[in-house]
């Protein structure tokens, strides 16, 4: 059996304004806090079971340091370890528990500029009785406050690097598989949707011919139950005064979006619900034409293709772009 990746598994984020991240992850998206080590906060929604989904660290920008994964076995963080290191990519060993919650792993950095994590061994911490569900396949209490998405889903990427290399490490490295594109007449993919689960996506990654730093992180996604919910989150985003673009429905995917802004680091969380599960062994890649894009993105609802919304971009070297790029600019 082959080495192979089973999910995503968290995000690494340093924010300039830790205090703002703090309020706006727990107390408008709703995920719940794990436990804090130091200076570095660790959180998970409500129906998440490891350690943490997302990390967040004090730094002088907003950066996503890196993106993890989880392998199907213990034994495959070796194999991808020997694999990629006899390709010529650089390994980094994490010993076990460094990153709580996290059994050993490795890092390394993709060619589309992204540094990525990949690990087995996790840690499932019993949550306090005040904050457990009644339910024993749940975590913590749903609804408790926020948003209150029920899991993380996705991350979105961005990169100018050769797209010919890029997409194909995630396929044949990585083992992950292309769902929908925007691809060229000429077969140049701009924009591909990937999965290693039957999501839609688990990563989704975005092409440019030129950005000011290599790696971008476009946005983090916590998957709602249903529209309803989307919508009261639209709602609890307004009373606490920030600006949101949706709701909407993108048409590669099928889902339902809400996309705001995390005012600490800058960083886009996209609430996400709706779209459609893949089960088929041998589906076929659904393409779209670059001339189609726009209504790729978004088949009806409130635009994030020039949407007026001036945001700064993360970037994923540590860098905050030195100019304002619109919002969701894909």
């Amino acid at each position: 059996m082959k080495q192979a990746i089973a999910k995503l598994g968290y995000v690494a984020l340093q924010s300039s304004n830790v205090e703002a991240s703090l309020h706006f992850f727990q107390d408008v998206i709703g995920l719940e806090l794990t436990e804090q080590i130091g200076d570095t906060y660790y959180l998970r929604a409500w129906g998440d079971f490891q350690h943490h989904t997302l990390s967040i660290a004090p730094g002088e920008a907003g950066r996503v340091t890196h993106i993890a994964f989880r392998t199907k076995r213990k034994e495959d963080v070796a194999l991808f370890a020997d694999q990629l290191g006899g390709k010529g990519y650089e390994i980094e060993h994490i010993a076990a528990w460094t990153t709580p919650g996290i059994g050993e792993a490795i890092r390394f950095t993709a060619p589309s500029g992204h540094r990525l994590e990949l690990y087995y061994d996790i840690e499932k911490p019993v949550v306090e009785e005040s904050r457990r569900s009644v339910l024993k396949n749940q975590t913590y209490k749903s609804y408790n406050k926020g948003a209150s998405p029920r899991r993380l889903d996705h991350v979105n990427i961005h990169t100018d690097a050769d797209s010919s290399v890029t997409y194909k490490f995630f396929t044949e490295e990585l083992g992950f598989r292309i769902n929908e594109c925007v691809e060229t007449e000429e077969g140049d993919i701009l924009a591909g949707w990937m999965s290693v689960t039957p999501l839609v996506h688990d990563v989704a990654l975005v092409s440019h011919e030129k950005l000011e730093t290599t790696a971008r992180f476009h946005h983090i996604s916590y998957w709602q139950d249903n529209s309803g919910d989307l919508l009261r989150a639209a709602d609890i985003c307004k009373e606490h005064g920030l600006q949101i673009i949706g709701p909407g429905k993108h048409s590669i995917s099928q889902a339902i979006y809400l996309y705001v802004i995390d005012p600490g680091s800058g960083c886009r969380v996209e609430l996400f619900t709706g779209g459609y599960l893949i089960f088929e062994p041998d589906w076929e890649t659904v393409v779209w034409r670059p001339e189609e894009r726009a209504f790729g993105n978004t088949y009806w609802g409130d635009s994030i293709t020039g949407n007026p919304l001036i945001v700064p971009t993360i970037d994923a070297t540590g860098i905050k772009e030195k100019k304002a790029v619109p919002a969701l600019e894909v």
